[in-house]
């Protein structure tokens, strides 16, 4: 796969459904438990089940299959696909954490086959920063992780307990977040890269990578490739460019080891989009090409 960042709208595939694409259906008050608030201008399909003490917004739509168990907010204009299931005391669309937000009207979009266990936020987005806060589908978010306003998160990532999104973090397909890290406003994520518990991420992360500590690269993710059923001949191209990119020894500067890879005939795809994440991180400041794009 193949990043490209043309602006700050750039993010992952979804595959949200926007509201107005659903029909409104009646809701099935034998799904709702009595101890619920459901405004009744919501948009439930009709086997949504809500457990006891939920609240469900006006603007709120929902697909099919879906499950709130208990204690579960979900507010704002906010469109939820199908098939997700929402443990207690999840808070999803409230409005961003963000003294320039104004009110204005912002979105929250989620895909299908989530699961998002106790404790997780999920904010707006807001006017400045493109309207619309997303994540994919078939997505793991353990319990307490925070997504902040305008972040996009991909598919099929598996977000461990506590991590922390500030706003605007887009994370591509199939990342592995390890518990308590922490993101940095503006960076990115490359698809399959593997982020170690506690990690502070200040810079953008290039796909298929091991990260650890203080934006740390210690070398190819190896068993994520293999589980997401890399070829033996591309993860052994892979692990010789990082190798030859992030040497744990020697000085040498790594805009010339960048640069031979621009002139080599051949190359494989997988490396390509590895040197092409890099040189826009490059561009970016403090190493988030997206921060680059903020006042465009």
């Amino acid at each position: 796969m193949v990043f490209k960042f043309s602006d700050r709208s750039a993010s992952p595939s979804f595959k949200t459904r926007p509201a107005e694409a659903r029909p409104q259906a009646p809701i099935d008050m034998a799904n709702i438990s009595p101890f619920s608030v459901v405004d009744p201008k919501a948009n439930l399909a009709p086997d949504v089940e809500v457990g006891p003490f939920c609240h469900v917004g006006p603007e709120v739509t929902i697909g099919a299959g879906s499950r709130l168990l208990s204690h579960v907010v979900i507010t704002g204009n906010t469109t939820v696909g199908i098939n997700n299931s929402f443990f207690p005391n999840t808070v999803i669309g409230a409005v961003p954490q963000d003294l320039k937000y104004k009110g204005s009207t912002t979105r929250l979009e989620i895909g299908d086959n989530n699961v998002i266990r106790e404790a997780v936020t999920i904010h707006l987005g807001t006017e400045k920063g493109g309207g619309v806060t997303r994540v994919g589908s078939n997505n793991l978010l353990m319990v307490n992780v925070h997504i902040g306003h305008d972040a996009k998160i991909g598919s099929r990532c598996i977000i461990a307990n506590n991590v922390m999104f500030a706003g605007h973090v887009v994370v591509h397909d199939g990342a592995n977040i390890a518990g308590g890290a922490a993101f940095h406003h503006f960076v990115t994520i490359g698809e399959y890269a593997y982020i170690g518990g506690y990690s502070r991420v200040h810079h953008d992360v290039p796909p298929f990578v091991i990260v650890d500590g203080k934006d740390k690269i210690r070398g190819l993710n190896v068993v994520g490739l293999k589980r997401n059923g890399f070829t033996n001949d591309d993860i052994a191209q892979l692990e010789d460019a990082v190798r030859t990119l992030f040497p744990r020894r020697g000085k040498r500067a790594f805009n010339s080891i960048l640069d031979q890879f621009d002139t080599q005939n051949g190359i494989n795809p997988h490396v390509k989009a590895m040197v092409e994440f890099l040189h826009r991180r490059n561009q970016g400041r403090h190493g988030r090409y997206l921060e680059s794009q903020r006042n465009k």
